[in-house]
Parts: structure tokens; C-alpha cells; sequence
């Protein structure tokens, strides 16, 4: 039998487009219909992505054709999904904190490679250059920000912001500070489940009266954990700096930090990586260069994730001194160590204003169950 595409068309009005109050053919849902003898191939766009909507959808179109016109006739149904974009009342936007301009996270897979230390140093040079800085430190449970601030014996104090009591950050070299090392005793263990912990972390970020900020930088802690998935569904970060040393298998653990970020449910730019011990120079040696760590591992990770390279911080005995007298290295002038920070901080200035000309504004997450579990696929 040889089908006729009216008679197509005139069976599948008897059908709803899904979620629409008019039949397939009246709402645009059909695109085309070719007919062959006796076959016919359907080719149909609906707004729902649900799967069972699909296969309602193929088999409605089927039946119609078998009952209406053919019963025998070879059906083949094309049904493609073009959701419409989320209303903003179904957009989870966050919250975002008045009158902080730039949120950048600090993040690394492993622990040890020394992010802490990159980025004191780069609140420290960011002041030093004039910006408003604010550091968070989200590392609960190994809060290392009033250490490295010579700020450990301080509290911050309660001040009234518009009829609410609010916690004003302490300060130190031009950085605004929080940390929960500020509420637990040196020797205490900070022993909580991960919602214990994001909790703090909210009261630290929204409870806080951190003023104008140009930059806030968020120690994060290590890994890609419960931490990480609270900041990104509490703020919109800005982007991402990645810190790495050289080997190998601090690299494996960088590149799935990077991952973490790339995310499609998670989606934040990633700034860069920052390669820290790079190299060692002893000072009765100042021309020589021992690559203790391997040598530019962060740099060709960079390159082959296609993500910028921020930079490196040699490996240096008075960087660990200055860290632990609280006194960060970036502050010694007129020495290698400052400008190899400032040339690093002008590079995460640098990619900072490049994201925000080149890409709308990051919102805060929705993390789904499991979301946060699901590998990047390239």
C-alpha cells in the first residue's frame, strides 16, 4: 500500500504535543513526514527531556499511524528534544554577597603542595597593588590563615550592620581574614560531619561583614569533597586557580581538580594553574636551577588541559620561614621571591579581567544527588 502524507498528517492531529494544549501538527511539534510505499519516517521536536516523554511520544505517533491509516505501514519516529531555556524563578542564582566584585577559589587535589602558602601570598600582593582583598579560609579541618597572618591569638568582634549583629573579619597586612582556627583552641580538633562543616562555612561567609572587596580568595582544602560543593552551591565563584607542584603525582590530583571545576553541573572557569616548588636555587648558587620535583609538570599539564599557566614559585627556605613567623614572603621587598609573586598575581589579575569580558557572570550550583560524583566527559 502506498501511504499518502495528508493522511499522515491528519492521523497525528488526533495527538497533544506533550505539555502543550494543542495537537502535534497545530503547535509546530511536526517537522517533517516523508512517505515511501508503505513506510513513513516522522521527524518530531518536544520540550520535554524526560525519557519516558520520548518513548510516550514514539508510541503515540505509531499507534495513530497503525490505527488511522495503515496497520501494517513501517513506522520510524525521529524524535529530537529541544528544552526550553530555565526560567529565572527555576535558576538557582545564590547568594551573592554585596559588594565583593571577584570570588576566586584556591583549590588542589593533593595536600602539601602548598596552597595555602600561594594563596596568603597572593592576598598579601594584591593589597600591596591597592585592591580590597578578603581570604577565606574553608579549610575546616586544618585551618592554616591565622598562622600565616601572625593573627592566632585574634577574635573577631561583633558589629551592628543595618539592625543585625554580624562578625567583622580581622585584618592583617591589608587582608581582611576569617577562619574557624579564630573559634577553636590551637590544640583542638575540629571532629564534624560535612554538614557541620558547610554550616560553619556559611556562617563565615554570609554572617560576616566583609565591606568592598575587589578580590575575595578562598583557601579551600584539599581534594574535591563536601568543602568544595558547598562554596560553589553557597557563592558564585568567579573562577578557579589550581596550585600544583612539579611530580607526578601531585599532577594526577591536580588535573582532577581541574576536572572538578570543569564539571558540566558544576561549570566554574578555571583561571590557571600555578606551579609551586618549582625549582630550588641555593643561595651560595644563585645561577643554578635543581628541579627537585620534576621539572615544568604543572606547565605541560597546563598546556595539555588547555587551561592557562599562571606561573611558578621556586622552591624557597624563607618562603616556609616567612609562612610560619606569620609574616607572608610576598612582603619582602625588593627580593626574587616578591617579584616572582607579583608577576604571578599580575597573571591571575590578568585572567580575572579576561573572564569576566569573555564570559557572563558565574552562578552558584545546584548540586543534584550524585551530581558531584560524575566524571567529565571530554
Amino acid at each position: 500500500m502506498k501511504l499518502n502524507k495528508q493522511d499522515i498528517l491528519k492521523a497525528l492531529e488526533s495527538i497533544s504535543a506533550p505539555g502543550e494544549g494543542q495537537n502535534m501538527v497545530e503547535s509546530g511539534a511536526v517537522k517533517n513526514v516523508v512517505t515511501f510505499a508503505d513506510e513513513v519516517i516522522v521527524d518530531i521536536t518536544i520540550n520535554n527531556p524526560a525519557l519516558q516523554a520520548k518513548k510516550k511520544t514514539e508510541v503515540e505517533i505509531m499507534k495513530a499511524i497503525h490505527d488511522k491509516v495503515y496497520e501494517k505501514a513501517k513506522v520510524t519516529v525521529n524524535v529530537k528534544v529541544d528544552a526550553p531555556p530555565k526560567s529565572a524563578a527555576n535558576t538557582i542564582k545564590g547568594k551573592a554577597i554585596p559588594g565583593i566584585k571577584n570570588i576566586i577559589a584556591v583549590a588542589s587535589g593533593k595536600g602539601g603542595v602548598g596552597k595555602s602558602t600561594v594563596t596568603s601570598n597572593l592576598a598579601v600582593t594584591l593589597a600591596k597593588m591597592g585592591f580590597k582583598v578578603g581570604l577565606l579560609d574553608a579549610d575546616i579541618y586544618g585551618p592554616s590563615a591565622p598562622i600565616m597572618f601572625d593573627v592566632e591569638r585574634e577574635r573577631p568582634l561583633s558589629v551592628n550592620i543595618d539592625g543585625k549583629s554580624k562578625m567583622k573579619p580581622v585584618e592583617n597586612y591589608g587582608v581582611k581574614i576569617l577562619s574557624i582556627g579564630f573559634f577553636t583552641q590551637p590544640d583542638q580538633a575540629v571532629v564534624w560531619r560535612g554538614p557541620m562543616a558547610s554550616k560553619a562555612l556559611n556562617q563565615m561567609i554570609f554572617d560576616a561583614h566583609w565591606g568592598e572587596l575587589d578580590f575575595m580568595l578562598i583557601d579551600l582544602p584539599p581534594g574535591t569533597g563536601d568543602i568544595h560543593l558547598s562554596i560553589m552551591q553557597a557563592l558564585p565563584i568567579t573562577g578557579a586557580v589550581i596550585v600544583s607542584t612539579p611530580q607526578n603525582v601531585a599532577l594526577a590530583d591536580a588535573k582532577k581538580g581541574v576536572a572538578m571545576f570543569q564539571q558540566e553541573s558544576i561549570n566554574v572557569p578555571v583561571l590557571g594553574i600555578i606551579e609551586n616548588m618549582a625549582y630550588f636555587t641555593p643561595a651560595e648558587l644563585p645561577n643554578n636551577k635543581y628541579y627537585i620535583f620534576g621539572k615544568e609538570g604543572a606547565k605541560n599539564l597546563a598546556h595539555d588541559l588547555n587551561v592557562p599557566f599562571l606561573g611558578e614559585i621556586p622552591l624557597v627556605q624563607s618562603i616556609r620561614e616567612a609562612g610560619d613567623l606569620g609574616r607572608p614572603a610576598a612582603m619582602q621587598t625588593g627580593t626574587p621571591i616578591e617579584l616572582a609573586f607579583e608577576e604571578l598575581t599580575r597573571s591571575v589579575v590578568q585572567e580575572v579581567v579576561k573572564r569576566n569580558d569573555d564570559l557572563p557572570p558565574t552562578e552558584a550550583i545546584k548540586i543534584t544527588t550524585m551530581a558531584g560524583c560524575s566524571a567529565v566527559k571530554k
